[in-house]
């Protein structure tokens, strides 16, 4: 027997419909000015952050593909086109010789640097200073509950 629909009420599909608009719209501004201000992509702008915010620039290929929910192999393709750039290197790792780690080159730590406070501005002008603090903490509450949820299985 087939159960009906849960059918989304009024009060759903508006917070439903406005979330997907307020997703498109506002990842597409962010990424034009972030290539505008500094010409990332929001992907070059992804690895550079990580690889910045890790312990001695670096990170194992296989983390950074699970952070930013790509293959190995996309980002494989994404990490040569970057080092072409000479923003990162590649190593083999030291404790198993399987593994690449990936590393933030003196090139990509100035480049993050000068990327980083036009975007954050970017982001405050286009999300952050449009809220009340209440709403920026209700905010953080549902994307984590949300992602909590989605992310269970990977524990």
């Amino acid at each position: 027997m087939t159960q009906d629909p849960r059918w989304l009420t009024e009060a759903e599909q508006r917070a439903w419909q406005a979330y997907r608009r307020m997703f498109l719209l506002l990842n597409a501004q962010l990424a034009r000015d972030l290539a505008q201000d500094s010409g990332l992509s929001d992907a070059d702008y992804d690895v550079l952050s990580a690889l910045g915010a890790s312990p001695d620039r670096r990170r194992r290929v296989s983390e950074l593909a699970d952070r930013m929910l790509w293959s190995r192999s996309r980002l494989s393709h994404h990490l040569a086109r970057m080092q072409q750039r000479g923003l990162v290197v590649r190593e083999e790792c030291e404790t198993d010789g399987r593994g690449a780690v990936v590393v933030l080159t003196d090139e990509g730590t100035r480049t993050i640097e000068q990327a980083a406070p036009p975007h954050v501005e970017s982001v405050r002008r286009h999300f952050i200073d449009l809220l009340s603090p209440e709403q920026i903490e209700a905010f953080a509450t549902i994307g984590e509950t949300v992602v909590g949820r989605l992310t269970e299985g990977d524990r």
